[in-house]
């Protein structure tokens, strides 16, 4: 491997393990509004049929946001790479630790040169007062509303649960518009931040 090379890949691995350690104290931010979590308990990890794979071409969608007024994937063609975070819903454990997490990692977004779309099936003034109480100034991400038509978004990438629900899921959409990473994860669990801060490194293989 190219000296150059070599330590490109050492600063950014430095970079990562400094993300990870400033990310670490987020997730216990939903502690201070821990009495008004609601626990489903354990679900099934996975509960819908993928549509999508790796090197397809992104659908397109305009979403409602909490505070920015509609929200359009193709905005971001050719200017931005595109993170999608599917959450399954708010007010919920995992998923009031997972976004503040993203909200302290902001600097691993900026580096990529990639957006994060927050994405639930929860209505919009659900989503505006959930996403206060994570952070006094809010999130510093879109955060948008697939709630109307229901999970239609959710459904075209084929993360739709059977109760109405999204998937616990990460796609990574580079600036053409493709496709370039799938996590479909267990809904159970929060996704690892180290291994989207690898696939976002992977963008520029």
């Amino acid at each position: 491997m190219p000296a150059a090379r070599r330590l490109r890949s050492c600063i950014a691995c430095i970079l990562i393990a400094a993300v990870l350690f400033t990310a670490g104290t987020a997730y216990t931010q939903s502690a201070a509004f821990k009495d008004n979590i609601y626990d489903p308990g354990k679900l099934k990890p996975r509960d819908s049929d993928p549509t999508l794979k790796v090197g397809d071409t992104a659908p397109d969608f305009t979403l409602p946001s909490i505070t920015r007024g509609p929200v359009s994937l193709h905005d971001y063609r050719g200017r931005k790479n595109v993170v999608i975070s599917f959450v399954p819903a708010a007010w919920t454990p995992v998923c009031s630790d997972q976004w503040p997490g993203y909200n302290i990692a902001k600097n691993l977004f900026d580096r990529h040169d990639a957006i994060l779309l927050g994405i639930t099936v929860d209505n919009t003034p659900t989503l505006y007062a959930w996403t206060r109480q994570m952070s006094e100034k809010g999130l510093w991400f879109p955060v948008l509303s697939d709630f109307c038509p229901h999970g239609a978004v959710a459904s075209k990438y084929g993360v739709l649960r059977t109760n109405g629900e999204s998937e616990r899921a990460l796609f990574i959409i580079d600036k053409k518009g493709v496709i370039r990473y799938i996590d479909i994860h267990d809904i159970n669990k929060r996704p690892r931040l180290e291994d989207l801060a690898r696939a976002l490194q992977n963008l520029q293989n």
